[in-house]
């Protein structure tokens, strides 16, 4: 496992928007890397189709292969208790993980109760955009290799039998962008308790759109994407014997542009979706007396 981590036992504010920046850029990084290892392997469809392995079905399992790589990786996970941390997120359906072999760390109240989770989400469109737009010149290397060999057709593209270690990093890959979508609920719970009567109106009569307007900053997208884009492309080179890289797009680890679209079009759309979700529920249960109150103050 090489996601990023946060210690929340540790003195200082979880939600200090400095802190959660500092996380939000190293998971850039974490999930960068990943993408460059996907890369090396090809599409690999198989993996991703439900009912392509007997040997699954055979032992009753009827998902496709990266569901159940998912379900015994989180399960040896959620016995070590991984998710009781409030910033990590199972795709497994919860109810069919075991229980914490570990006593539980008691953690701070930090976020608002709340069942938010768009693992579903991220699953569908990882394997259904992302792998086989990252994986495409790890594909077409493949298809050569194979016409070389006389498979021509269909049969040369697509497949090169790696289904065990595409999935190990397929896993990491979905598990950082978990974390960095999820983290939107920090991001909205920060912003929240600094100026709760800016949100509380459009929560107790619905607003999407101005509960989306309240958190978007353009400004700060728009270098999210530029210092991402420069990272993508130092990360993607390959360099001489001597140390000196070589700057030949043909031969980049990754498709830059295709690390640079899956944040703009996909992981901020969604990190903001996760945002407003968290604040429309961010005053369930409460009394009126509790949220007068909170109209009232300051910060909470």
């Amino acid at each position: 496992m090489t996601t990023t981590q946060q210690n929340f036992t540790l003195t200082g504010d979880p939600l200090s928007l400095d802190r959660i920046r500092s996380i939000l850029i190293r998971l850039e990084d974490t999930i960068i890397f990943s993408l460059i290892e996907r890369a090396q392997f090809a599409h690999n469809p198989k993996v991703y189709r439900r009912g392509e392995f007997q040997e699954l079905q055979a032992a009753g399992f009827t998902g496709s292969w990266l569901e159940w790589f998912l379900k015994e990786i989180e399960s040896f996970h959620a016995k070590a208790r991984r998710y009781t941390s409030p910033d990590e997120y199972p795709f497994t359906n919860p109810a069919e993980l075991p229980d914490p072999i570990l006593t539980g760390i008691e953690f701070p109240q930090i976020l608002y109760p709340n069942k938010i989770n768009v693992n579903p989400s991220i699953l569908s469109f990882y394997t259904r955009s992302i792998v086989p737009r990252i994986t495409q010149q790890a594909t077409l290397t493949l298809s050569a290799a194979k016409r070389a060999n006389g498979i021509i057709g269909d049969d040369e593209y697509e497949d090169d039998g790696n289904y065990g270690s595409a999935s190990v990093i397929d896993v990491e890959v979905l598990q950082a962008i978990s974390k960095r979508v999820h983290y939107g609920k920090f991001v909205s719970e920060s912003k929240f308790r600094d100026h709760p009567a800016a949100f509380i109106p459009h929560i107790l009569n619905p607003n999407r759109a101005a509960l989306d307007a309240l958190i978007t900053k353009p400004e700060v997208e728009l270098k999210l994407l530029q210092r991402l884009r420069k990272k993508a492309e130092l990360y993607a080179l390959n360099f001489a014997p001597d140390g000196q890289p070589i700057n030949d797009v043909s031969m980049r680890k990754i498709d830059v542009d295709g690390v640079v679209e899956l944040y703009e079009h996909y992981i901020i759309p969604l990190t903001k979706e996760v945002e407003v979700d968290y604040l429309l529920a961010r005053l369930e249960g409460m009394s009126q007396e509790q949220i007068d109150s909170l109209m009232t103050s300051k910060k909470s």
